[in-house]
């Protein structure tokens, strides 16, 4: 069991599950019940009126965070012939042709994205079964299958997120770290609202964003005013 500090104990007792924060309110009160000594991570919560069983209700789609997720993003490429200069140049981690698939194949998963040229995609259909369940499959949704390597693996580096919708129409999705200022949570939360916003599938009827609940690894779930966060 998890031992809350006096500090967090204090806050929940606080919290009014029946008001509605505003982002910054939220974010302020996460910062005030840190109990664990590491780093959290802030993760936005999303229910959105859709059902992924319809084809025109899927939600997948990236997100660049303007102040980045604060983690060091590890990045593995497949390709091949002068691709690999570039790969390797934009700053890959891992790079590799017909010997990393095999390498993945055996077991290797020691990367935290998966970006393949079209040119590649024929032979990592083996690796579906082991990338498939960790969300490491590269798809040209995603953008991860891509000829433009230095832009991509840039991108990603820099705080690209893949997100979708989950089985029960909900997107979660990590905004930063919990020692990022407030101000830079609420930029990269906009980016994420923008985004989500932006790319509604043609299929969604009825209100799109039911509730978003802001949390930390270790801390509250803060409900949030949709009405506020689009201020």
């Amino acid at each position: 069991m998890v031992k809350r500090s006096r500090r967090f104990v204090s806050i929940l007792q606080k919290l009014d599950k029946n008001v509605l924060y505003a982002p910054d309110e939220a974010f302020l009160l996460l910062k005030n019940c840190v109990s664990v000594n590491f780093i959290e991570t802030l993760e936005a919560h999303i229910a959105l009126g859709l059902d992924p069983k319809y084809a025109d209700q899927q939600l997948r789609s990236t997100v660049i965070l303007p102040k980045g997720s604060g983690k060091v993003i590890k990045v593995a490429v497949i390709t091949q012939g002068d691709q690999v200069n570039i790969a390797l140049s934009a700053g890959a981690d891992i790079v590799g042709s017909e010997d990393l698939i095999e390498e993945i194949f055996q077991g290797r998963l020691d990367f935290d994205k998966l970006i393949v040229t079209p040119d590649m995609m024929l032979l990592i259909a083996k690796l579906g079964r082991f990338l498939g369940p960790r969300g490491l499959m590269p798809s040209p949704k995603s953008g991860t299958v891509t000829n433009d390597l230095h832009n991509t693996i840039s991108e990603f580096k820099a705080g690209k997120l893949e997100y979708k919708v989950d089985r029960n129409g909900i997107v979660h999705v990590p905004i930063g770290k919990i020692n990022f200022s407030i101000d830079d949570l609420q930029l990269n939360l906009k980016a994420l609202q923008e985004s989500i916003d932006r790319n509604k599938p043609s299929g969604s009827k009825g209100k799109y964003w039911k509730s978003l609940y802001l949390s930390s690894t270790m801390g509250l779930g803060i409900p949030i005013d949709l009405n506020l966060l689009k201020v």
